[in-house]
């Protein structure tokens, strides 16, 4: 089962394993404190952050749990080393791999974006074989590609590890915005806007107050025993 709400550090964490392995291969796999430096590295990254030694065993642990990362050692070694699942996991090759790891240390990005950047995990001899790469992506459910904006020469796509990735609030939109111009949503906005509008709170009948009736009666009570007062005195 392939796991779609991975935490931002988790998501970076997986990202960055799949990264080295491409790029440094001779520090693969990697300790936690080279994951952190990883995770937290300015360049190549979208958002930088800082995680913390706590933020990245969690997020390893985590993902070992889900079977996406293994934990590894050298014979001899004392220093706890990992290395990544995720090809065998998710079913995916390696160009779809290399692209997915992108989008999750980079948030969306335009076909041409992710050619341009992608030599350094895997080289694509075209755009041809990077854009079947992607629709690969998207037909396992594991990266979408957003409808172009006014404006925008290209698509953006993103990945769907995660509901709290960078990107998710323009999934989110696109999403709305597609169903707001769907012929339900126009009937339903119809339909609202014939019905009569609600009356403002100011032209509706206000309710009395819990027990305003009862003090109410007590005050008359009062008023009339007063009045019955008056009256003797103005007789004497």
């Amino acid at each position: 089962m392939i796991r779609r709400d991975l935490s931002p550090a988790e998501v970076r964490v997986l990202g960055c394993l799949i990264e080295k392995q491409r790029t440094t291969p001779d520090q693969y796999p990697l300790s936690r404190n080279s994951l952190r430096l990883a995770c937290n590295q300015s360049t190549n990254r979208d958002p930088v952050v800082n995680l913390d030694e706590d933020a990245v065993r969690a997020a390893v642990d985590r993902l070992g749990r889900y079977a996406l990362v293994r934990f590894t050692s050298a014979r001899g070694s004392r220093t706890a080393k990992y290395r990544h699942l995720a090809g065998e996991k998710l079913g995916v090759g390696e160009g779809e791999l290399a692209l997915l790891a992108l989008l999750m240390l980079r948030g969306p990005q335009t076909p041409g974006e992710l050619r341009s950047r992608s030599e350094r995990l895997h080289r694509f001899a075209a755009t041809g074989p990077l854009e079947e790469a992607l629709e690969r992506l998207i037909d396992s459910n594991l990266a979408v590609r957003f409808d172009r904006r006014p404006g925008q020469k290209e698509q953006r796509c993103a990945h769907l590890l995660s509901a709290d990735a960078e990107g998710a609030e323009d999934i989110r939109e696109e999403r709305v915005a597609g169903s707001a111009s769907s012929p339900e949503a126009v009937a339903a906005a119809a339909s609202r806007e014939a019905a009569p509008a609600a009356p403002a709170p100011s032209q509706t009948q206000a309710r009395p107050a819990p027990g305003l009736e009862a003090r109410v009666a007590a005050l008359e009570v009062e008023l009339s025993r007063l009045r019955e007062q008056l009256s003797d005195l103005l007789e004497d």
